[in-house]
């Protein structure tokens, strides 16, 4: 299994890498107010990806650190509690 699990990921870093080779062309790309950026194509798309994904994380940190603390108060809660087999033992 480990050995498809590597031959997957050197598949797609050789599609990868062909695609970002494919794409080294310098675009422009215009922003408002006149100001422009060229760069490789390839730089632009990674550079997208990138702020993609940190927005994506970001979204997700208030609702990890929420459960984080339920999850804290919860073990908390169930520490200060009495257990239920001790209550119905005879």
């Amino acid at each position: 299994m480990r050995y498809l699990s590597w031959l997957i990921r050197l598949a797609l870093f050789i599609i990868l890498l062909g695609f970002a080779v494919r794409n080294s062309e310098t675009v422009t790309l215009n922003y408002y107010l006149g100001y422009s950026w060229r760069a490789p194509l390839i730089l632009i798309i990674l550079a997208f990806f990138v702020g993609g994904v940190v927005i994506g994380i970001g979204a997700n940190v208030a609702v990890l650190w929420r459960q984080k603390r339920e999850i804290l108060a919860l073990r908390r809660e169930a520490r200060t509690k009495p257990d239920a087999s001790e209550h119905n033992a005879i």
